[in-house]
């Protein structure tokens, strides 16, 4: 996130924050959205007891309350109902940590170890747009690079870990071409 709280305070994408929200009442991301000032909506909505619809819905209203209308999906490991997904198509988009879509539906470091187990030579990072389709959605950017022999999942996660935050600048700043955007 914080690429992006840099692009949009430099005026690089032509958007604003409004809100932040996590299913992890101790994720980081919210203290990251409380320091953007009173007006970004910041907060944890617990998934506890409630179905994936019924939980998405919750997020809908607090995206919606605080005036979004563009959704970006940082380090966020939850599967979204097909009612979310419907509701914010063509204004959803996730980061996936290989060139899409080798190795859609994996996480983290299991992805980069199939990189590694697969002798692929080049990965990357993958901006697409959220579908009910795990990683499935259509592709918006991807950042490559090199695959060494050398290389471990972790290091190869060193190297394309800092490719996604400028990759999620450049996805919104080509959606928001000619018009102003709130997330």
């Amino acid at each position: 996130l914080v690429p992006v709280i840099e692009a949009c305070a430099a005026g690089s994408v032509d958007a604003e924050i409004v809100a932040v929200l996590s299913n992890k009442a101790s994720a980081p991301i919210l203290e990251k959205g409380k320091a953007l000032g009173p007006t970004v909506v910041s907060k944890f909505i617990s998934a506890k007891d409630l179905s994936r619809e019924q939980y998405d819905a919750e997020c809908t209203a607090a995206l919606l309350g605080a005036g979004a209308e563009y959704v970006i999906l940082v380090g966020y490991m939850r599967i979204l109902s097909k009612s979310f997904c419907d509701f914010w198509s063509g204004r959803c988009i996730n980061v996936h940590p290989s060139l899409l879509p080798k190795h859609a539906g994996g996480m983290d470091l299991a992805v980069h170890q199939a990189v590694v187990d697969a002798g692929e030579d080049e990965s990357g990072c993958t901006i697409h747009e959220v579908t009910e389709a795990v990683d499935g959605g259509p592709i918006v950017i991807q950042k490559r690079v090199k695959v060494e022999k050398s290389d471990t999942a972790e290091s190869l996660k060193a190297k394309i870990q800092p490719l996604e935050g400028p990759a999620f600048v450049e996805a919104i700043q080509a959606h928001c071409k000619g018009k102003v955007i709130s997330y």
